[in-house]
């Protein structure tokens, strides 16, 4: 929709919609609420009669859509940040992991003097470590795609809600269009039958014309004389 639509067009939607209210400084935005508040919008917002379409507040839905663009950067830096928070999470099982590998290795050392026993001590110690740095390695890398998939969705979301508003727009502002040009086609009208009315009275009120040539013979008659 048009930002140059008229008065009480907007006043008329801000009547049915109400104001969309930014979110106080510092405080946590739920995108997906505000992805619904978005859809709320929409479908609260009244139809065309006789039509399919629907007029949207673009002020208030390209505000709201500005909420959501600038929330976004929050949103990943918190992804970042549990990402973060789980690498520190896996380095700290891995440390662990390290700490009772050694400590078995330490009392497989003390406890069993055979090298035989030794060495199978350390080869499983070495696999539990293997299968750890595996197990922490795996987990971070389905962190890592989750978060992006997470990332193209809401990016291929919001796509589409700026697609559709864009078009809904442009529908409506045909629609407009078509009926000026209708309202304007029939003052025309109008006007062109009040034309003909008047040109009709203006007939009528002329003298006939075989009047006007009797006085005019007359007239020419008495100059003679």
């Amino acid at each position: 929709m048009s930002r140059k639509e008229s008065p009480k067009l907007d006043s008329d939607q801000n009547n049915q919609n109400p104001p969309v209210e930014p979110p106080s400084t510092g405080s946590h935005v739920d995108i997906q609420q505000e992805l619904n508040r978005i859809e709320e919008m929409v479908l609260a917002s009244p139809n065309i009669p006789l039509t399919r379409r629907t007029l949207v507040d673009e002020e208030r839905l390209l505000d709201q859509l500005d909420i959501v663009r600038v929330n976004l950067p929050v949103v990943f830096e918190e992804a970042k940040a549990i990402v973060k928070q789980k690498k520190e999470i896996i380095l700290q099982a891995q440390l662990e992991a390290e700490q009772i590998v050694e400590t078995a290795k330490i009392r497989a050392a003390r406890i069993l003097n055979e090298t035989e026993i030794l060495r199978q001590a350390h080869q499983e110690a070495t696999l539990l470590q293997n299968q750890v740095q595996q197990e922490c390695e795996l987990a971070l890398e389905q962190s890592q795609i989750e978060i992006e998939q997470a990332r193209l969705q809401l990016a291929q979301e919001l796509e589409q809600i700026r697609n559709q508003a864009v078009s809904e727009a442009q529908e409506i502002q045909v629609g407009a269009d078509v009926y000026a040009d209708n309202a304007l086609k029939d003052i025309e009208q109008q006007l062109h039958d009040m034309l003909r009315v008047i040109q009709n009275g203006r007939k009528q009120l002329q003298p006939p014309a075989t009047l006007i040539d009797k006085e005019e013979t007359m007239g020419k008659e008495n100059v003679n004389f």
